[in-house]
């Protein structure tokens, strides 16, 4: 299978630094690798310090079909939970957290694997359509820090992955809403019910810990 190369929007920058980072990506290697990554300007983007700063729209994007540019949208921001969920393995302290990511890892892996290929299928050949003007984008990546997660561990590090990413889920809810509200495939409003499920059920427990850990 042809993985877009969109599926690396948020995961190649300038290069990566730092071992605990480079290890994890060895345990969970992106599913696209060695491809440009449309969407993203490498001069302002480093692994160090993701964020949407650096995740431009693609060219066009606004006027491609929809669901084009939710395919291409969503797989950029479900790269970033991946990103930031790969390095709770080694910085979080909580088994609840680590589970929580792991969780999120393998959900949105999945996801994605899913989305490239209908990418692939319904839409070949057409430009990328990453879209920050997408119902839902800006405020689900304006949130993301990799740079501070990277420099904290234990309770600190848990605290701050979850204040992260209950926003950047709420973004992924509203853009799946968004997507429901258009005509279009059944599988891709099946998905977007499948993301607004889940995420709910995780921002509730991770709300959770929230109030229960900032005592």
């Amino acid at each position: 299978m042809k993985i877009y190369a969109v599926v690396l929007a948020l995961i190649v920058g300038g290069g990566c630094s730092g071992p605990d980072t480079n290890r994890d990506h060895a345990n969970h290697p992106s599913p696209a690798t060695g491809n440009a990554a449309p969407g993203v300007d490498h001069n302002t983007m480093g692994h160090g310090n993701m964020n949407h700063s650096g995740v431009n729209t693609s060219q066009g994007a606004a006027s491609a079909p929809k669901e084009l540019q939710f395919l291409d949208t969503m797989i950029a921001h479900h790269r970033g939970a991946v990103e930031m969920s790969i390095l709770a393995d080694s910085r979080a302290r909580s088994p609840e957290v680590k589970e929580l990511a792991a969780n999120i890892i393998d959900e949105q892996e999945r996801e994605i694997a899913k989305m490239s290929e209908w990418r692939e299928s319904w839409f070949e050949g057409k430009q990328p359509a990453m879209n920050m003007e997408f119902p839902g984008m800006s405020r689900g990546m304006g949130g993301m820090d990799m740079k501070k997660l990277e420099s904290l561990s234990g309770n600190e590090f848990d605290l701050e992955f979850i204040r992260q990413m209950i926003p950047h889920h709420e973004g992924a809810i509203e853009m799946a809403k968004s997507i429901q509200e258009q005509d279009g495939r059944p599988d891709v409003k099946v998905l977007a019910t499948d993301i607004i499920t889940a995420q709910e059920t995780e921002i509730k427990q991770m709300k959770a810990w929230l109030a229960a850990w900032s005592k």
